[in-house]
């Protein structure tokens, strides 16, 4: 089947009652059951939803999974990944991730013994070099937030079987329609529905996707157990944005092209984060296990003071100023200080990430109207 047509009728049956085409919303916390144990499937919502049910089948035909899982946030279903850890275990991060993430590891879950190693991942060398008895999972970002790196997805799941380790990659950048981590090996992959999946800037959600029925078993007791599940209306709202994930991606990657190449040509613009460039250094990974180079890109100017940054931050007119990404609106960011700041500077500044780094989220509006609006806020 083609990704659009697999996007459009993943998780879609008609209702059987009403022969509704869209799963219905079941709005309810209970279900009644003819005698203790006995019911059609369904005992209370935390456990199971028939909307959150329909949802999870799509996410993971989506990602060509077996299994999939919803939570209430990206941050989550990430918290649901650590949880299958112990006291002693060790994880291998990117150094270049989500912040929300980086304050997870860092600051929830180190201080329950579990030691995490922050490795540039591009170089598959900096992994193995950390690895060693203790290490249960290794967790990749790939394209990364916001510097755009790529991680080679099969070569670190090569190596993450070897030494039988968990590799779940954080897939939210590039969207099921653009990389399919589970075809490259990978164990689990986890989303930010909040994002591309459900696109129109209107839900906060988290998902798992995996293979294995074990692994299925241990998420759900979790997700179940911790209780970090989405609303139906929640569910609703995410089926109904994968239904147009792929007409979504194609314009967020025309218009993420263009407006790359407009930036690097720009004579204010230092240097452009977008792994579509040729010369990018990972380039040829992101061509081979990626179907297109999304919308994402960092860029920093040549006068690179956190002053000028803020000018331009401060007088886009389509480009909002706001945290999250992957809406149809196109959104400015300024990572040192917003999706980044838990993050200690000078750990931002090691790993390339500046004070003055300007991110954009480039939407699907026309891109004519986003180039001018650009050009009048970088002068």
């Amino acid at each position: 089947m083609k990704p659009g047509t697999k996007f459009i009728h993943a998780g879609a049956e008609p209702d059987p009652s009403t022969g509704a085409i869209m799963t219905p919303i079941f709005q309810t916390s209970t279900y009644v059951q003819s005698a203790p144990g006995k019911h059609k499937g369904y005992e209370y919502a935390r456990s199971q939803n028939p909307t959150r049910k329909a949802l999870e089948e799509a996410l993971a035909q989506i990602e060509n999974g077996k299994y999939g899982l919803a939570f209430s946030s990206g941050v989550a279903a990430t918290d649901a990944v650590i949880k299958l850890l112990s006291t002693g275990d060790e994880v291998i991060a990117g150094n270049d991730m989500y912040g929300g993430t980086y304050r997870l590891f860092s600051k929830v879950f180190e201080r329950f013994g579990i030691k995490f190693h922050y490795v540039d991942q591009f170089n598959i060398d900096n992994i193995a070099a950390v690895i060693n008895q203790n290490t249960k999972l290794i967790w990749t970002e790939t394209p990364t937030n916001p510097l755009m790196n790529v991680a080679d997805i099969a070569a670190i799941s090569a190596l993450a079987k070897q030494n039988d380790i968990l590799l779940c990659v954080d897939n939210t950048f590039a969207s099921p329609y653009l990389q399919n981590p589970l075809d490259l090996g990978a164990d689990i992959v986890m989303h930010s529905s909040t994002k591309y999946l459900g696109g129109h800037s209107d839900v906060i959600q988290g998902a798992l996707v995996m293979n294995d029925p074990a692994l299925r078993e241990q998420l759900y007791f979790i997700q179940k157990s911790c209780g970090a599940v989405p609303g139906p209306m929640d569910c609703f709202l995410v089926m109904r944005g994968i239904k147009t994930l792929h007409v979504r991606m194609q314009r967020h990657c025309e218009n993420g092209d263009k407006i790359a190449h407009y930036l690097r040509n720009h004579p204010a613009v230092a240097k452009v984060y977008w792994c579509g460039f040729e010369d990018h250094h990972g380039y040829h990974i992101a061509k081979k296990q990626m179907r297109g180079f999304g919308g994402m890109m960092s860029f920093t100017l040549k006068d690179d003071s956190v002053e000028n940054a803020m000018r331009v931050l401060s007088s886009t007119k389509l480009f909002s100023l706001a945290e999250s990404l992957g809406g149809v609106e196109s959104l400015i960011n300024h990572p040192a200080s917003m999706t980044h700041a838990s993050i200690p500077r000078e750990e931002r500044i090691k790993n390339g990430l500046t004070d003055s780094l300007i991110r954009l989220s480039v939407g699907i509006e026309d891109v004519e109207d986003l180039i001018e609006d650009l050009k009048m806020a970088i002068g």
